[in-house]
């Protein structure tokens, strides 16, 4: 039992923050460069001259022709061989926030392999938005029939559905977490190539235009709801998106139209809504974090509501504070009910690294009530996430595949688990890729730098293929994690 504090005594243990370690010395710079590999093991279309992890191949290569368009290439986004644009572009935006905030603590190859990846989605992205103000597409392959087969995105002989939304017609959230995507990725490569940083400003805004212009989800849209539910409606509406967007053309641009819009819409947008949550359906923390920077370091004292907020939600994180708290397992993960728990841990965990170097470049700490918590506290409670998460836990395993001696073996993953087409080149049809599915021996073809879905609220985890919501991957849990394990490579020990 933690003993009680005062509250002196508690201010006292913030400030100075110990510097506590782990069981473990990790090889955070190991953990880094495996992150990044793993979404060369999600491409989809013509993988180039370069690709490293060899035992994929080309797919998806006739993808958009039903509306005789190009619709190659992009990230399948988990186990499955569907393109869901609207997490695509939330991975893309966080890859592209890791490399704004950390980049500079990323070794060279890695921050290169980074911008690899960035590129990889957004010049998807440019394809899906290339017909607007009149239609963006959101989705590739339908997702209830790729879910009846497990089999190999290169055999892939399923309906690669292309699902459009047509003006007037709304798809707000996807259309802005777009735009967010294009604007960020526009900032990670302002110094690279102007030319192509100026493409993705112009589609951003073209993508914010119709997110705001067409208000509404685009699961809304009768002919797209069965395929795009259950899987990523917005369960949590889109207003949160179209704040986001704004935002992050404010901050590609520092055009005063995108922060007149943040400041005149983010009530009626539910911007005063403390969610602590953030994630591909929900961006409010994350959304609050993002424009304190403008409060912090910028002294835009108009939109102190948005620090207040994430002064909130950080302070939901200190068990000590009076705030109402986020839930931990008995091991220290940050937990939330739903499944696929660690995409919670690596977003929040990026949240609270990037708000603890806002406040440490201005020498400021975070008041939660009769409490004042240090950036290194902060710095410290985001490591423990990250340990946990390679190896520091209860079981004693990572959760990053092929990162340490005991990590998943059986992730639910189709091309993962089915012999590679190099040591099998016959097809392996849908239904009878069901014998490797219910195979209880490892997947032939490690997916290095995986992260899975992990544990549930007891710590507990079994390695079990068909457990999807423990053993899957996903792209959105991985691409906060580049920045945060960026940031441990600088700083072993915060």
């Amino acid at each position: 039992m933690t003993p009680s504090l005062t509250p002196l005594s508690i201010i006292v243990i913030l400030l100075i923050a110990p510097n506590l370690t782990s069981g473990n010395a990790h090889d955070y710079r190991d953990a880094l460069s495996k992150a990044i590999l793993f979404f060369e093991g999600q491409r989809s279309g013509v993988l180039p001259h370069f690709q490293r992890m060899t035992w994929r191949d080309n797919s998806g290569l006739s993808d958009g022709w039903t509306y005789n368009v190009d619709l190659t290439g992009g990230y399948y986004d988990a186990g499955d061989n569907v393109k869901f644009g609207f997490p695509m572009a939330f991975t893309t935006t966080m890859l592209a926030w890791s490399v704004i905030e950390f980049g500079d603590s990323m070794p060279p190859a890695e921050l290169r392999n980074s911008m690899v990846a960035i590129r990889w989605a957004t010049d998807y992205l440019l394809k899906t938005v290339s017909q607007l103000p009149n239609r963006i597409f959101v989705q590739v392959g339908d997702p209830n029939i790729d879910h009846n087969c497990w089999e190999r995105p290169e055999d892939m002989d399923t309906a690669r559905t292309v699902y459009a939304v047509d003006a007037p017609n709304p798809a707000s959230e996807v259309a802005g977490e777009t735009a967010a995507a294009l604007a960020a990725s526009s900032m990670a490569f302002r110094s690279y190539d102007p030319g192509y940083t100026e493409t993705l400003i112009r589609n951003a805004v073209k993508a914010f235009e119709y997110a705001d212009s067409n208000r509404g989800a685009y699961s809304d849209n009768s002919n797209i709801r069965d395929g795009v539910c259950p899987f990523y409606c917005d369960f949590d509406g889109y207003q949160d998106e179209l704040l986001w967007g704004a935002a992050w053309l404010r901050r590609a641009t520092q055009d005063g139209s995108f922060l007149d819009y943040i400041q005149n819409n983010g009530k009626t947008l539910g911007a005063e809504d403390n969610i602590n949550e953030f994630g591909w359906d929900n961006k409010h923390a994350g959304l609050n974090v993002l424009v304190s920077k403008e409060v912090i370091e910028g002294n835009m004292y108009n939109l102190a509501s948005y620090k207040a907020s994430a002064d909130s939600f950080m302070c939901s994180l200190v068990p000590e504070s009076s705030s109402s708290h986020i839930e931990y397992t008995p091991g220290g993960l940050i937990y939330k009910p739903g499944g696929s728990n660690l995409q919670h841990s690596t977003t929040i965990t990026f949240l609270i690294l990037v708000y603890a170097n806002y406040l440490a470049r201005t020498s400021q700490v975070l008041n939660c009530g009769n409490i004042n918590v240090s950036p290194t506290w902060l710095r410290q409670q985001a490591k423990k996430q990250v340990d946990y998460i390679l190896g520091d836990n209860p079981m004693g395993m990572s959760y990053m595949v092929g990162y340490g001696d005991r990590y998943p073996r059986r992730i639910h993953h189709r091309g993962s688990s089915l012999p590679s087409v190099k040591d099998h080149p016959q097809v392996i049809g849908c239904k009878e890729g069901s014998v490797y599915f219910n195979s209880s021996n490892p997947n032939p073809n490690v997916l290095v730098g995986a992260i899975v879905g992990g544990p549930g609220e007891d710590d507990v985890y079994e390695d079990n293929r068909e457990d999807f919501r423990k053993s899957e991957p996903t792209t959105y849990i991985n691409a906060p994690f580049v920045g945060v394990l960026a940031y441990f490579v600088a700083n072993p020990n915060p």
